[in-house]
């Protein structure tokens, strides 16, 4: 086995364990989906309220689950083994 497929399986584990940052974000949005359901069905008058504090805690808990995304994304299609190679580079340099 050599270095280059190595850190590209390695790349690929760790991609694989970033997408799974988007569990957490699922489960609370359903979560909070079903308590504003049932929010608005004990008290009809507040839907406007409730639903604008809904949608912004869902924004912002949808956000840890695009950067489990992003990060598995760069994993996978950036050139780790250039990068690689530039850091060992440089840490080999200033050492």
């Amino acid at each position: 086995m050599d270095a280059n497929s190595l850190v590209r399986g390695l790349a690929a584990i760790g991609a694989g364990i970033a997408v799974l940052a988007a569990v957490g974000p699922g489960i609370s949005e359903g979560m909070c989906a079903a308590s504003a359901v049932s929010s608005v069905g004990r008290n009809p008058d507040a839907y406007k309220k409730i639903r604008s504090t809904m949608l912004l805690g869902c924004a912002l808990t949808e956000t840890s689950a695009l950067y489990g995304l992003l990060i598995a994304i760069l994993l996978i299609f950036a050139d780790v083994l250039f990068v690689f190679n530039n850091v060992l580079n440089v840490i080999l340099c200033v050492a």
